[in-house]
């Protein structure tokens, strides 16, 4: 059996890699998430991806690693995990009522430098939801660690108006792809537990 290591600890993307059946664990990259300024937010994420896998494959050189990452673009801006809820409040406050976009990198690294990346985009548009509810939202502390201060996976599915793309994408890991990968590396599928 092969050992397959997520490069993550998001309970978003452990979810979705459950759903595929497939033997895997966890392990935190524990990288430098910051990146030149000058990438664009899908190279951002390509190099992110790509960085956590090689950070976990380095501890484990006889497994194959997926590493993946996310940002939110919106108007040209890149939004990062908010500091605070202040710092969250104005993000959802660039998002509210227009369009962004979600860019998620993935890596695959296996054994002898087998290395396969993706990187998928998704568009969303939110809502224009007033004040007071923009404030019920924020109590309810999705905001913690999330690109853009949501979880679609949650209760902030009920600021999403509409959806182009993959939605396991703008939960943490685009699972098409994903699956993409791992049937190129031979990865099997649907095999008895």
């Amino acid at each position: 059996m092969r050992d397959l290591i997520l490069a993550s600890t998001s309970s978003a993307r452990r979810a979705l890699m459950d759903g595929l059946g497939i033997p895997y664990r966890t392990e935190a990259p524990r990288v430098d998430e910051h990146v030149s300024p000058h990438l664009s937010a899908a190279e951002a994420v390509r190099e992110l991806a790509v960085r956590k896998a090689r950070a976990v494959k380095d501890r484990n050189p006889g497994a194959w690693v997926l590493g993946a990452d996310q940002l939110v673009e919106v108007g040209g801006e890149i939004l990062t995990k908010p500091a605070d809820r202040d710092a969250a409040r104005r993000q959802l406050g660039k998002l509210l009522g227009r369009g962004h976009d979600i860019h998620t990198g993935v890596c695959l690294l296996g054994p002898g430098g087998h290395i396969t990346e993706a990187v998928e985009r998704a568009r969303l548009t939110f809502y224009r939801v007033p004040a007071d509810e923009l404030e019920r939202y924020l109590d309810l502390d999705e905001w913690h660690g999330c690109c853009g201060s949501y979880r679609v996976e949650g209760a902030g599915q009920a600021l999403l108006e509409r959806l182009e793309g993959d939605r396991s994408n703008v939960q943490g890991l685009p699972m098409v792809a994903v699956v993409r990968l791992l049937r190129q590396a031979g990865f099997p599928f649907f095999e008895p537990r």
